[in-house]
């Protein structure tokens, strides 16, 4: 037995690992699945074991089968006993260095049995979700879990994610993904990396009908103020259809009607009742169900100030009530009845709270809880007796590859850009039209005379500025957008950090590459630019670093900050610097010494001496209109440089110092994505 004490999910610290099946069986018929019968085995020497919670299962004196079940076939019980959850506003360290502490969850124990679909009420603030988060491993950073939590005998720690599904109260997708595409996407991975696409498209299309979702497969998901998009109630089958991918042992339903109608909250209870008759563990939180809803549980756990006030039948929580002194009347909601008696009353908060404890004292003596408790001690007793070597390495090696996660990632990441008119087309348009212009502009103005040389510098001043401010505030939103996405699905454990950065930074290459090349196709020749292929070469490839390295600056600072503002509101004096290292606005030999480091980190300086040392290598015949000893005039391309304090040698070391840039943004990128993901 272990006792647990952390500041992440409980379980974190421990390596024990439990084994079930594989999730080869996910692309089994569902008709298939045995509805499990209540058993009654008789162990030797000890009578019949049966779970006095709904449900019933052998309990054989050899631990060996009982070690070799499959949750996925013969279904998991979950116990837990004992169980306090704290919420504190810090996310390290331990009970000693925190501050203040507020206990959410207060000495908790229950069951849950195969084949059971148990309901958690209580009014607000009760602690539904909190607890439903601790035992489904899923709880927040700052949170504080103590006490047993036991899956067949097991520990609960990070198998959690493959052995159960969790559906949160609010529905996170991809809007610019179709329903058929996002459930192939998940699909691809949660599922046994050995399912063949035969297998999971006929899985889908099963679970697209069992939800009613087929006849919307090629909807898009949408978000909200677009056109044609999903309902409130369809997003919220699609949520359950990607949970039952996997065929979850247990399922965890975060308020699942809410939103809902009252026809389509029974008819989505109605689906996990069958579920639940398959053999699967459902717990819900749910808020004020309609009468009808509530008797379709069949356990209710009330909760009050964190403690149990009732846990059982639906039809026996209203005798308990009623022998204590509160009668329901007739023809009123029975669930919103307990849950008033429950609740506390503005004005009245003392009084209210005395109530509440004094029911959930009465129910901790009575012979529902003995009986809850029997269960509980059993479980308690073989995980304790028992010497259990749990493995679920056969399971995690057949997870999805590094790559194969990668890919599936870039592929969704890639369809949100290609359908998000903001992100690309309009982009696409609007460099040829700052092109055009920029091109006309300077159109006869080029030409190698004293005017020329600042014509020359002026054009690719404009190459380097709008292929640097332009990309780098575009994706500032990047990560604060889809950050609570993100979120969900790297604590579900569908893949890491680094494989959703690099995803991102994958889809946008194609545009990063496609855009500069674009803009200076237009513009270099309507300037009519030195008419060579080596200059007309390094200036595609410098505005291409250029544009690159803006946008991982943009994306590390869109990864750094946890809002747009406070992003812009570092960036803009970073931009202010390298405008003025640029080498247009100053000569760089002039700059103090205290601040002369400052131009090594200036890509636009880097891309500006690369362009111009391709404008001017090799030029010696510049004109001066008039011989004024006043006036400068640069007769060669090589004084040219010197002026801008340039010099020809520079070119390769510029092209690598804007990659060197690029890759040491990217990576600064993640680690900020990952260390936020952290706290």
């Amino acid at each position: 037995m272990v006792k647990t004490t952390s500041a992440t999910p409980l379980g974190s610290g421990n390596k024990k690992k439990t084994s079930f099946a594989s999730v080869n069986s996910t692309t089994e018929s569902f008709e298939s699945q045995p509805v499990l019968p209540p058993v009654s085995c008789v162990s030797p020497g000890s009578g019949t074991a049966t779970h006095p919670m709904g449900g019933s299962r052998c309990y054989q004196s050899s631990l060996r089968s009982y070690n070799k079940w499959s949750p996925t076939e013969q279904g998991a019980t979950l116990v837990w006993r004992d169980l306090c959850v704290y919420a504190t506003g810090q996310s390290g360290g331990g009970l000693s260095d925190r501050g203040p502490i507020k206990r959410i969850i207060n000495n908790v124990s229950g069951a849950v049995t195969p084949g059971t679909l148990i309901a958690l009420m209580g009014s607000s603030g009760a602690g539904k979700s909190t607890m439903m988060s601790a035992l489904a491993y899923r709880t927040q950073p700052g949170t504080i879990v103590q006490g047993d939590i036991l899956v067949n005998g097991q520990p609960i720690g990070p198998y959690m994610y493959r052995l159960s599904g969790f559906v949160h109260q609010d529905d996170l997708f991809v809007g610019s993904l179709t329903v058929s595409e996002h459930m192939y996407f998940m699909a691809k991975l949660k599922l046994d990396r050995g399912v063949s696409k035969a297998s999971v498209e006929r899985l889908i299309q099963e679970l697209l009908e069992r939800t009613g979702l087929a006849k919307c497969a090629d909807t898009r998901i949408g978000e909200v103020g677009e056109g044609k998009m999903l309902s409130g109630g369809e997003k919220k089958r699609l949520a359950f259809a990607t949970e039952l991918l996997t065929k979850p042992t247990i399922l965890f339903c975060d308020e699942p009607t809410t939103g809902l109608d009252s026809f389509s909250a029974q008819n989505l209870v109605s689906t996990l009742q069958l579920l639940a008759k398959r053999g699967t563990a459902i717990i819900c939180t749910i808020h004020q169900p309609s009468s009808q809803l509530f008797s379709m549980f069949d356990q209710v756990m009330l909760l009050a100030d964190g403690r149990v006030a009732y846990a059982g039948k639906p039809n026996d929580a209203l005798g308990f009530f009623e022998q204590h002194g509160y009668s329901c009347p007739s023809n009123y909601n029975p669930a919103e009845f307990l849950i008033g008696v429950l609740a506390t009353a503005p004005g009245y908060e003392k009084a209210s709270q005395r109530s509440a404890h004094r029911l959930c004292d009465l129910f901790a003596v009575s012979e529902a809880a003995g009986q809850r408790d029997v269960l509980i001690n059993l479980e308690m007793h073989m995980a304790e007796t028992g010497d259990f070597k749990v493995t679920e390495e056969s399971h995690l090696s057949r997870r999805p590859r590094w790559l194969h996660t990668l890919y599936w990632l870039t592929y969704r990441s890639f369809l949100t850009v290609v359908r998000d008119p903001t992100v690309q087309y309009l982009r696409l348009l609007q460099k040829i039209g700052i092109a055009l212009m920029a091109g006309l502009c300077f159109s006869g103005a080029i030409n190698l005379d004293q005017l020329g040389v600042q014509a020359i510098q002026g054009i690719l001043f404009i190459f380097v500025s709008e292929n640097t401010f332009s990309p780098m505030y575009s994706v500032l939103s990047v990560f604060p957008e889809t950050f609570p996405l993100f979120m969900r699905e790297t604590k579900s454990g569908l893949y890491h950090t680094s494989q959703y950065y690099v995803a991102n930074m994958l889809a946008m290459l194609p545009g990063l590459i496609a855009e500069p090349l674009i803009f200076v196709i237009v513009a270099y020749w309507l300037a009519q630019l030195r008419p060579t292929f080596t200059a007309f070469l390094v200036t595609v490839i410098a505005s291409t670093l250029v544009m690159n390295v803006s946008t991982a600056c943009g994306c590390f600072f869109s990864a750094a900050f946890n809002s747009l503002p406070l992003a812009m509101a570092y960036l803009v004096p970073f931009d202010y610097i390298l405008m003025i290292t640029s080498g247009v606005f100053i000569q760089i030999g002039s700059m103090p010494v205290s601040i002369s480091w400052m131009p090594y980190i200036s890509w636009m300086l880097y891309a500006n001496e690369a362009m111009s040392i391709a404008q001017w290598e090799g030029v010696t015949n510049i004109t001066c209109s008039t011989e004024d000893p006043n006036l400068p005039c640069m007769r060669t391309g090589t004084e040219v440089l010197t002026h801008y304090s340039f010099n020809e040698s520079h070119l390769a070391r510029n092209i690598w110092a804007m990659v060197a840039i690029y890759f040491v943004f990217h990576v600064l990128g993640c680690f900020f994505l990952w260390r936020k993901t952290r706290h």
